[in-house]
């Protein structure tokens, strides 16, 4: 199974769901009839979409407070949901080494989001790897 291809998947479902405001399961058909993904691979990219929405409230608290000075909603469809799935990995999937969720999501950048998403997202998820702790108490804001 290539765990990057299932990352890819995952983004650009979240990224359809994001943008177009459609449902998990459209957009996930929609992705993995479109492009050819093994079995292992369409479960493992389900298994990080579904946890990545579960935990969305979370991750964009914690995406809100490392980027000051960039409006959260201006942030591009691409970066935002790469970081949301890097995050989700590095608190909630403890198989995967967080040096490996930020390498995998500086590389996914670099295709879909180019040289400076990949340094923005570097940026981010560095903080998030050298402090973890500190930004898993990251509250999101009431009615969010």
């Amino acid at each position: 199974m290539s765990r990057r291809q299932a990352r890819e998947t995952a983004v650009q479902v979240l990224f359809a769901m994001d943008l177009g405001k459609i449902e998990f399961e459209e957009a996930f058909n929609h992705v993995t009839d479109e492009f050819a993904i093994s079995p292992r691979a369409k479960d493992f990219s389900k298994e990080l979409i579904q946890g990545t929405i579960q935990k969305l409230p979370e991750l964009d608290a914690i995406i809100k407070q490392l980027s000051r000075g960039w409006n959260f909603e201006r942030l591009s469809y691409v970066d935002r949901n790469i970081m949301r799935l890097a995050l989700y990995e590095i608190y909630h999937r403890e198989e995967i080494p967080p040096a490996v969720s930020v390498n995998e999501a500086v590389e996914l950048a670099k295709i879909y989001s180019g040289e400076e998403g990949g340094r923005f997202i570097n940026g981010i998820l560095g903080r998030v790897v050298a402090s973890p702790e500190k930004f898993r108490r990251v509250q999101p804001p009431v009615g969010t």
